[in-house]
């Protein structure tokens, strides 16, 4: 006994009324504002659909058994904090109300509780239970809420960490090529700027497109010293979106500081090169390569860290390809390959 709602945001309503028809007689007006129901009877049946997480239950009088009581409770135990799923009862008029009230606020400490009596107008019940729809959708965009501020802090935590892991990175580079300090004061002050610049052209770029060449030279400049240059970059200048080149950008900063941390960035005499590529054939093709040499001894991790699984998923969703990571012995790889038009500032037709 189901229906598909309009607005599939909207939870579902269990009904839980045994007697006399009660279970159709409400489903049927609740289904005619696109409200969807399933109807349970007490049992396994009962904690089946409590299972599939109903967004509100409807009681009539004659459910309230010890069974009920004791399966409703303990799918209430289970329900996380940011969860409070209403139940509406529809008692007759000589019900004592108020004993029935405490009974189950024992047996269900701090549900949300909704007490009608019977007969009840079906617009009245309709609305009420629309209401609750409404509160239980608020319920759910506040728990999106809250994870996505939790994900975004320790985002946020992981992008400052290795934003200082770079910052040492580059005053150690820095220092074993100076003999002075004021050598060291004005080399370390230009590559930090020179990060921050990253920062600024991509993140905070006011067109909607932007040069790849320019990204990717501001990206690595910082661990490119003069006349020694740790990361070699080649490729054609490409005009690409903000976002791809956003996404580029962040993919090669996690690239660089995994191989600051363990890879040929870790090795005094270890480089890196970053190429691209745009094949000219019917359907422009845009490759990305990046390789590590002369660094230590590459072996497959046991589990994925953030950066891998960033850069993993970053660019298989901006190429729709997944990108080719290769743990080597004699160094890491990872490029990717997609349409051109994929990346490209040209808007989409």
């Amino acid at each position: 006994m189901t229906a598909s709602p309009v607005n599939s945001e909207l939870d579902w309503v269990l009904i839980l009324a045994p007697f006399r028809k009660d279970a159709d007689y409400i489903a049927a007006f609740l289904r005619e504002q696109d409200i969807e129901v399933k109807a349970a009877k007490v049992g396994d049946d009962l904690v089946e659909h409590l299972a599939l997480s109903p967004g509100i239950i409807v009681i009539t009088h004659e459910a309230l058994n010890p069974q009920v009581v004791a399966g409703i409770a303990a799918h209430l135990g289970d329900q996380p904090d940011w969860s409070e799923v209403p139940i509406v009862l529809l008692l007759e008029r000589t019900a004592p109300i108020a004993r029935i009230r405490s009974q189950l606020q024992d047996s269900w400490p701090g549900s949300r509780l909704l007490f009608y009596t019977r007969p009840i107008a079906p617009l009245e019940l309709v609305n009420a239970i629309q209401s609750n729809l409404l509160v239980r959708l608020r319920q759910r965009q506040v728990r999106d809420a809250l994870d996505w501020e939790r994900e975004l802090r320790l985002e946020l935590n992981h992008r400052v960490k290795n934003i200082l892991a770079s910052v040492t990175s580059i005053f150690q580079m820095t220092k074993r090529g100076t003999l002075t300090v004021d050598d060291l004061t004005r080399d370390y002050t230009g590559r930090l700027q020179a990060l921050s610049d990253v920062h600024t052209a991509v993140f905070e770029a006011g067109g909607e497109e932007v040069s790849l060449s320019a990204v990717v030279d501001l990206t690595v400049s910082p661990y490119n010293s003069d006349g020694i240059s740790r990361i070699a970059v080649s490729g054609p200048d490409v005009i690409v979106a903000r976002e791809a080149g956003t996404t580029i950008a962040l993919c090669l900063h996690e690239l660089i500081t995994n191989a600051i941390k363990y890879g040929a960035l870790s090795y005094p005499d270890g480089h890196v090169e970053i190429v691209w590529a745009v094949a000219k054939t019917d359907v422009p093709e845009f490759t990305l390569k990046w390789n590590e040499v002369g660094g230590p001894k590459v072996r497959e991790p046991t589990r994925q860290g953030y950066g891998t699984r960033y850069v993993r998923s970053a660019l298989g969703s901006l190429f729709g390809t997944v990108p080719d990571i290769v743990f080597a012995p004699e160094g890491f790889r990872c490029s990717v390959s997609g349409p051109l038009a994929r990346i490209s500032a040209t808007p989409k037709r």
